[in-house]
């Protein structure tokens, strides 16, 4: 395949013809993952040391025989399929071998992010009803730490050093066979039978269990195919925990369907950007996607100019809306577009922009294939061209198999609304079919009459060179009900103070709206994130509640 060709070269087309192909039987790991075996010599698995320097490999192969090992370790531990397991492991060989061997077995991974602690912890074991941990030595203390808690965890397996109570991976590897029967056990999975687990970081209460299917897997095709433009022979790097959602699109099932190399790096405790643009580079990484504060920090503390970037193709990016600023620097610096996507834990990508379509820059891009979104207002019914409501997906007659089925054990609070589910965020549609990102519902701000989306404020100020980073909340005010409040991250060569708060107001002013500019700015050391990583807006909502509550006194 040449470089200028692509897999979709036209967008309609390939939108208007695609249809969800699901058998009633399937399994990842052993339908489409072992369809690569054949070639022993083909890398499935490249894991590069935490200083970025060297990288180990597994061939589809060696991942197959070594997860067919683990998937007869829950057979003899005495797991059935559907049992829930417990799997937290920082970006790891094992922690592949242990998710394709519970795929494998019929056995559901509730995959969970390595920051995760306490009441966390207890509560994700007992909402699912986990009867396994999988973990590390620094996992395996905290599970311990709530051990009271959890009666239902009856095994505990533990990677690396061994501890009272675990069992060794390593010891239970070496002594499981290598050869997997599935129709003794597992395997023989129906593509409707639950394989994961995720819990939502929602911004309110405890997190919900979003429970998705076998077929899951399988229409991650699309994310790889279309989104990543991804081809058996590249190596893609997507920048991502393991226990986030972002791993199931960009680490594991599209790409392997395809029969791409998947790179991770083994991170040390801190993110250093000064490692990514090297590491490009060293290992020939072709197609690389990061969340926006990855190449916010790359660009803002590094000089791409001296990197090679020939081998890279296409540049991604989810998890948070990308401001057009930070495409325009990378794009100077490398010569690469950065193609923005979005979707949801509950979803596969919903919309996106293609090698094969324009970007218009800030914008989210056109649909994906397989689904039909809209932007409807709080009755369903679509509202007109640029104007604001809710992004939703239909999902009846016909429940795609990439849109999870309603929150497990929770299903009356899913929004469904008629045939649509609402996910919860505002978006508007301009003349060609373009969606551009508005905010989250619960994040609209309203002053005197107007309704302010946060992120557009935030990439006016994002374009300044003295912001690093920053986040745009509604705070209360008498007159105008409420009024834009900025916390901003300064770039280390500026100070804060009232000069620069003008400057800031003056530029927001200039670049947007007038009436969006925010009228406080508070500047400060670090802006407060979920564990994937994205800002909580309601914590810096909270913080000023508190702050006024105090004054009143």
């Amino acid at each position: 395949m040449k470089k200028s060709e692509h897999n979709m070269m036209n967008y309609q087309e390939a939108y208007d013809n695609f249809k969800w192909e699901v058998p009633e039987l399937y399994n990842f790991a052993l339908d489409d993952f072992d369809k690569w075996i054949e070639d022993k010599t083909k890398t499935a698995l490249m894991t590069v040391s935490e200083d970025g320097r060297s990288a180990s490999k597994l061939s589809f192969w060696e991942l197959s025989l070594l997860s067919s090992k683990f998937a007869n370790i829950l057979k003899k531990t005495g797991l059935k399929r559907g049992d829930r397991v417990f799997l937290m492991l920082p970006r790891s060989e094992q922690w592949y071998i242990a998710m394709l061997g519970m795929i494998k077995a019929g056995v559901v991974a509730m995959p969970t992010p390595n920051l995760v602690t306490g009441h966390d912890i207890d509560y994700r074991i007992n909402s699912a009803g986990a009867v396994m941990a999988v973990t590390d030595a620094e996992g395996a203390e905290k599970v311990d730490a709530v051990k009271e808690k959890i009666p239902g965890l009856k095994h505990r397996i533990i990677t690396g050093a061994a501890r009272s109570g675990w069992d060794s991976f390593e010891k239970l590897m070496e002594d499981s066979p290598r050869l997997f029967n599935p129709d003794d056990f597992g395997g023989k999975t129906r593509s409707s039978d639950p394989m994961l687990i995720y819990f939502t970081s929602g911004t309110t209460g405890n997190p919900k269990m979003v429970r998705h299917t076998q077929a899951y897997a399988l229409s991650h095709i699309v994310t790889a195919k279309y989104i990543q433009d991804l081809r058996p022979t590249e190596i893609i790097w997507v920048h991502a925990d393991t226990g986030w959602a972002k791993t199931a699109y960009g680490k594991i099932f599209g790409q392997w369907i395809i029969g791409a190399t998947v790179m991770q790096w083994r991170m040390g405790a801190k993110f250093d950007p000064a490692f990514m643009p090297e590491m490009i580079q060293r290992f020939g990484v072709t197609v690389f996607c990061a969340p926006p504060t990855a190449y916010k920090l790359m660009i803002g503390h590094l000089d791409l100019s001296k990197y090679d970037w020939k081998e890279l193709r296409h540049s991604l990016s989810a998890g948070e809306p990308l401001n057009p600023e930070v495409i325009k620097s990378w794009k100077d610096s490398t010569g690469l577009d950065i193609y923005d996507y979005y979707g949801q834990t509950e979803t596969i990508p919903l919309v996106a922009n293609y090698a094969c379509l324009p970007i218009r820059e800030g914008s989210m891009g056109k649909p994906t294939p397989g689904h039909i979104v809209d932007i409807l207002d709080d009755d369903c019914k679509p509202v007109q061209v640029n104007d604001e409501g809710n992004i939703a997906v239909k999902v009846k007659p016909f429940n795609p198999p990439s849109i999870f089925e309603g929150y497990w054990k929770a299903e009356s609070s899913t929004p469904y609304v008629g045939d649509w589910y609402f996910t919860g965020d505002r978006a508007y549609k301009d003349d060609e079919g373009y969606f551009w990102f508005v905010g989250r519902s619960d994040d609209l701000i309203k002053s005197s009459g107007y309704r302010i989306g946060p992120f557009e404020v935030e990439s006016a100020l994002q374009e300044h060179p003295a912001v690093l980073e920053n986040a745009v909340i509604g705070v209360p005010d008498d007159l105008k009900g409420q009024i834009v409040k900025a916390f901003v991250v300064l770039n280390p060569e500026y100070k804060a103070g009232p000069e620069l708060v003008k400057e800031l107001q003056d530029h927001v002013k200039n670049v947007t709206a007038p009436y969006k500019y925010p009228r406080e700015i508070e500047f400060v050391k670090e802006l407060p994130k979920t564990i994937s990583g994205k800002i909580r807006r309601v914590e810096l909502r909270k913080m000023e509640k508190e702050k006024k509550l105090q004054g009143n006194k």
